[in-house]
């Protein structure tokens, strides 16, 4: 009731229309829009941990983050992977940030690769950078590319088809004796 007093009143009421419309205009787009879209991005969801016992056959892919307790075997794909000290990946891992921890054996390519000092790592890795500590078990070549997730992919097939080609015509005339 006191409200409706208030807003009845001719003279507030002039004065807080404009305001309140200049502010209605700008507060609900940016309040309303702005607020609410802000907080989305922030409110990120924790990363999926695969417990120590857990033994996972198949890929797994994801925009979110991945923590490896146990074995994974498959390939990965995340924004943030971290592979624990305990943990084996056997296949190929792409990720924003890659933290190895435990084992990977196969390739993998990150935007930003770290190998801790319990870390084992049977493969290549392409990165924009890198960071190995010392103490971490390392076979494999290291590749250095601006983007890796994107011209990985597209490099391997370049590199196996003039491979794949004497190697076909090689294969051809001894499939055709045999």
């Amino acid at each position: 009731m006191f409200s409706k007093s208030k807003i009845n009143e001719p003279g507030p009421k002039t004065a807080e229309n404009e305001n309140a419309k200049s502010s209605d205009t700008s507060a609900p787009a940016a309040g309303t829009g702005s607020d609410y879209k802000a907080s989305a991005p922030k409110a990120k969801p924790p990363a999926s941990t695969l417990s120590a016992d857990l033994l996972i056959t198949g890929n797994l892919k994801t925009t979110g983050d991945i923590q490896v307790e146990g074995q994974v075997e498959g390939d990965i794909r995340a924004h943030l992977l971290t592979v624990g000290e305990g943990a084996t990946v056997k296949g190929e891992v792409v990720a924003d940030d890659v933290v190895i921890n435990g084992r990977i054996i196969g390739r993998v390519r990150g935007l930003k690769v770290r190998l801790t000092s319990s870390a084992r790592v049977e493969g290549d890795i392409i990165h924009k950078t890198i960071a190995i500590e010392s103490g971490a078990h390392f076979e494999g070549s290291v590749q250095r590319q601006d983007d890796p997730l994107a011209t990985g992919a597209k490099k391997m097939p370049t590199t196996a088809a003039p491979a794949a080609t004497p190697a076909a015509s090689t294969a051809a005339p001894a499939k055709s004796k045999s």
